[in-house]
């Protein structure tokens, strides 16, 4: 059962998710660009985002996408196993107003892992695909997205989501207009697009610090680990998802990516 001194998530808002209970759990630092002024998390062109990818040394142009590093050779959270399953997601990002906006899923209820969750469009990688290949193709596939409608301008940090054991490669995207959306309903209930700007708006991050009875990479010397959280309209984001989206917002900013040299397995 939760404790009763944990700490409350978004109090008052109402999700339909279902978020699993740590064993134990206190509350996390304040996000990253809260002591970022207003003015300057909002008006966030894609020629911004395209210039900090190249400053953080994430864009495409002079930093090709990353192979396998060294820290995901294995999946340390359960029985240590090689990674065989290869994973990609799509970061499309397209400008209405001034402000970049990122597109989301919502996944099926139907689904074995990861049911209901809110997502990047993504999936598996096929037999020697590329992880920019595997992240377009899902994209139309789960979505609609139209390959050719999509210019690839950069990557963020390789993961492992280690519910399903699979290393995740983040591919960022631009698209020139906002996407016409065809879910496929087998994979996804919904889905659509948030400004950037309401994700670095004050309020609408969360970051939780999760312990479990067993240790597990990336943890600190207490053996807490960080999680992460975004309010949405009617929803939340958490997990692998979460964690791509600091990365991103943190590269936008400028400011310092607190898991930028942590160890995940």
């Amino acid at each position: 059962m939760p404790n009763a001194n944990w700490p409350a998530r978004f109090e008052g808002y109402d999700y339909p998710q279902v978020i699993p209970d740590p064993d134990d759990v206190q509350a996390g630092d304040p996000a990253p660009w809260s002591s970022l002024a207003p003015e300057v998390r909002q008006s966030i062109t894609l020629a911004r985002v395209s210039a900090q990818l190249r400053i953080g040394e994430r864009h495409l142009d002079g930093w090709p996408v990353p192979g396998d590093p060294q820290e995901m050779e294995v999946v340390a959270d359960a029985a240590r196993r090689p990674i065989t399953n290869r994973s990609a997601v799509l970061v499309a990002l397209f400008e209405e107003d001034g402000e970049t906006c990122v597109v989301l899923t919502r996944r099926s209820s139907n689904l074995r892992s990861h049911r209901g969750e809110i997502a990047l469009p993504g999936g598996r990688s096929d037999a020697g695909e590329t992880p920019i290949a595997t992240a377009l193709r899902e994209a139309h596939e789960e979505v609609g997205i139209d390959q050719a409608a999509v210019t690839p301008i950069g990557w963020l940090s390789p993961i492992v989501a280690f519910a399903s054991g699979s290393a995740i490669w983040p591919v960022v995207g631009r698209l020139n207009e906002r996407p016409i959306m065809v879910t496929d309903p087998a994979e996804v209930e919904r889905a659509f697009a948030v400004p950037l700007k309401d994700l670095l708006a004050d309020g609408a991050f969360l970051a939780e610090r999760w312990r479990r009875a067993s240790p597990r990479p990336g943890a600190d010397e207490d053996g807490y680990f960080p999680i992460y959280f975004y309010a949405v309209p009617g929803d939340v984001i958490w997990g692998a998802t979460a964690r791509v989206l600091t990365e991103l917002l943190c590269v936008v900013t400028g400011v310092a990516w607190p898991d930028a040299h942590r160890v995940w397995a």
